[in-house]
């Protein structure tokens, strides 16, 4: 019986490990901090396959973004400002480190919010 559950909490663990076999944790909002607007940018594909700072591979395919000081898992809202478009991604990297830009997002998040042509667009980060 002892080597069952062992083995289930083995395997439990296994399963929230990320494939270099780091943890892959949930982490929530910073306690005060209810969201904030600026201006949000996304990747350029040369980024794809590239390590982020919290050590995964950049997925320009992956609802995922960059932001200077959310802990790295926190689940953001963004939502464009001009057309009420919004879309949840994770956070997995840091940046922007452009004046007034607030978010570095995924390809795939930028379709999202329809800003591929602009390159740029003004959003509102609300907690998720």
């Amino acid at each position: 019986m002892r080597g069952v559950l062992v083995l289930l909490l083995l395997t439990l663990t296994a399963g929230c490990a990320g494939r270099d076999g780091r943890q892959v944790e949930r982490a929530s909002v910073p306690s005060g901090w209810h969201g904030e607007q600026g201006q949000a940018s996304f990747y350029a594909d040369r980024y794809h396959g590239r390590r982020t700072a919290s050590g995964e591979a950049h997925d320009r395919n992956a609802l995922t973004a960059a932001h200077r000081s959310l802990p790295f898992g926190t689940r953001v809202r963004v939502t464009r400002l001009d057309n009420g478009r919004e879309t949840v991604v994770r956070i997995n990297d840091r940046g922007p480190f452009v004046r007034g830009r607030v978010i570095d997002l995924s390809r795939r998040a930028a379709e999202e919010l329809d800003m591929l042509g602009q390159g740029v667009a003004e959003v509102r980060l609300s907690p998720e």
